[in-house]
This record gives C-alpha cells, structure tokens and sequence, in this order.
C-alpha cells in the first residue's frame, strides 16, 4: 500500500479515541481547578498538587490506587461490553452487589478458599444479569428501567438473607458488629487474595494483592472476544442493529441475553475482588453500592474498550487517592464534589471524539477546496 493511501494518523479510530478520552481528562482538571479556587483559592495550588502527585507519593499511596482500580475496572469492563453490544447496563451497582453476596457466602458460610470465592461472585453477578437480559429480549422492555429496579431488589435482598444469617455477621465471630459481615482474617483467611510476588515491591502494603493482575486479564480476555472472535462479532452486529443481525441468521434474543449474563459476571467479579481483599466488610446499608455506577463514566471515558479501561480506571482511581489528601484545606464534602466534576468532565470523551473528527474532517475539506 502506497503512503498516498495510508489513513492520515488523526483519521484513525484509536488515535482519536485516545485523543478524545485525554482531552476530556485536561478540560476535566482545569473546571476541578478551577472549582478549587472558587471554594478556597489560597488552598487551590496545593489542593490540585496533593490530588496530582499523591498517588505517586510513595508505594502505600500507589498501592492503593492499584486497590481501588480493581474493581473499578471490573465495573467499566462490565459497563462497556454492554455498551459494545448496544445495551446500558445501569444496574452493574446490583450485579456488584450480588456478585459480592455469593462470595462472600461461599468464604464465610462455606468457608470456601478464595478462587471459588471468586467464581462465585461470578455466578452471583450473573445471575442478576439474566434479568434485565431476558426482559429486553423477550418483552422489549427498556434494560436501563429493569435494571435499576433489580439494583433496589438486590440491595434489599442481600440485606435480608444476611441480617438472618448470623455466621454470616461479624457478632457471628465475637465482635460486637451486627450491621456488617464478619471480616475474613477471623472467618477464614483463606479466601482472602493472595498478596502476590510483587507484594514486596510496595513494602508489603495492606492494599496490595493480584486483583489488579486478575482484573487486567479479563480486559485482554474481553478485547480478545469482542475483537477475534465470531461471537463477538455477532454481540456488536446485534448491538449495531438487531434487525440487520437477525436477518443476516445471527440469534438476537439469545446475543442480547448472553451479552447482560457476561456484563453481570463481571460485575460481580468486581464485587467479589473488593470484598476478598480483606480490608472491608459489607455493611447493611440502605443505599446502592457506587462501585457499579463509577463504571459508567470508566467506561465512556475509555469509550468501551476494554483496553482503555484499565487506563480509565487507573486514572479515577488515582484522582480519588490524591483527594483525600486535600483535607483539611477542603472538607470531604467538597473534595467529593471536585472529583464528581473531574470525574463527570472526563467522560465527555465521546463527545471529543465528535469534536476532533469535526475539526479533522473540516481541516481537510479546506486542504482539498484550496487545491
């Protein structure tokens, strides 16, 4: 192929992806920053380094990052092939929730050792999938109604089979909790993550384990279906159009179902890994998990490629840790608030896209009109 006929590198789909998602990340900084110094402007300078350089700050700090991203980036994966496959899985925050329920059934309960823990918070996250799956495939009902509905049901289901299992809770084990379930260096040590070889790397951090390692082999592992295979194909042809798909003799409903049953899973993996890190306990709460709603600007930021996911996650989570170091200049209040900006801004990355083509192709009209 001749260099004449070479795509222009500003033309090519994944150079102006990566250009959209760090253009939305600079303007996403700059109205944070700006927020800063209209809530505090002596603090601004200090506040936007601190959430700029602690993350780096030292292996503590960096490890948590790597913590954080974990699920995060379970949550955008599972947020993201729904989107490759022309569905919003809003109800990821459910399929979190369940898929952390099974696992930790099966550490506490079942005193099960992490990698079937695991599994299970596959299965559970799953299995909340099917519904909304099986709803837009069968009854066209809208997936993003449904779902949000199985987020309420989930929530409140997990909280009433937990508040009447009592070796599942923390009084369960001689602590003096009962909101929240047992922690698992008491209930059983073995379903915690392993730290990994390169635990030592960041001085034997608490944060550290191999989520992080598990978590960037299914980004590879989705990549590799959506993008090698004949049933990823066929899921992105039902996403492009479900008409064209199904007359062309691919199975829609079955592709539809399929797609909501793998978001789920991934969900819950992501459930599952926060959970079995052993630093938190779930707590019986009356709202909704956030992990899976953080998905969808991870997501959007990364514009569903599950590649770019590990960096769109990695980025949140980042930010998130340099936040907290901005107290006591700010309060959390408003540290939640700059990052929710950041956050918001940066998954305009979609919009970029539009833009940078917009110019590009404007540009080069110009070019061909003067010649």
């Amino acid at each position: 192929m001749s260099k004449q006929n070479k795509q222009p590198l500003l033309q090519r789909p994944a150079v102006v992806g990566v250009l959209a998602s760090l253009l939305s990340i600079v303007v996403g900084l700059v109205l944070g920053f700006v927020l800063l110094v209209l809530l505090n402007p002596g603090a601004a300078v200090g506040g936007m380094r601190a959430m700029l350089a602690t993350g780096f700050s030292n292996m503590d700090k960096l490890g948590k990052v790597l913590y954080q991203a974990a699920p995060l980036m379970m949550c955008g994966l599972s947020v993201g092939f729904a989107f490759k496959t022309g569905l919003f899985n809003i109800g990821a925050s459910g399929q979190y929730t369940m898929g952390a329920f099974f696992s930790l059934l099966c550490a506490i309960q079942f005193q099960m050792p992490w990698y079937v823990c695991l599994l299970a918070g596959a299965v559970g996250g799953a299995i909340w999938g099917i519904f909304p799956g099986l709803f837009k495939a069968y009854f066209n009902v809208n997936e993003v109604i449904t779902a949000i509905m199985f987020n309420w049901i989930g929530m409140y289901l997990v909280n009433l089979l937990l508040a009447n299992m009592p070796n599942m809770l923390a009084s369960g084990w001689g602590a003096s909790n009962s909101d929240r379930t047992a922690a698992l260096n008491v209930a059983n040590p073995g379903a915690i993550l392993p730290r990994g070889p390169f635990a030592a790397l960041f001085g034997n951090s608490s944060w550290i384990n191999i989520s992080i390692v598990i978590t960037i082999i299914f980004a590879i592992l989705v990549w590799v279906i959506l993008q090698k295979t004949t049933f990823g194909y066929e899921l992105k042809a039902c996403g492009l159009s479900r008409d064209a798909a199904q007359y062309a003799g691919i199975n829609s409903k079955r592709n539809i179902v399929l797609s909501m049953v793998i978001s789920g899973a991934l969900s819950g993996i992501g459930g599952g890994i926060y959970y079995l890190a052993g630093t938190g306990q779930y707590v019986l709460e009356k709202s909704i998990l956030g992990m899976g709603f953080n998905g969808i600007p991870v997501a959007l930021l990364a514009s569903s490629n599950p590649i770019g996911t590990i960096f769109a996650s990695l980025f949140i989570s980042y930010i998130q840790v340099g936040g907290a170091a901005m107290q006591p200049a700010y309060s959390s209040e408003t540290i939640d608030i700059v990052i929710a900006v950041i956050i918001y801004l940066a998954a305009f990355a979609l919009l970029m896209r539009g833009i940078i083509t917009k110019a590009v192709s404007g540009h080069k009209g110009k070019e061909g009109a003067a010649k």
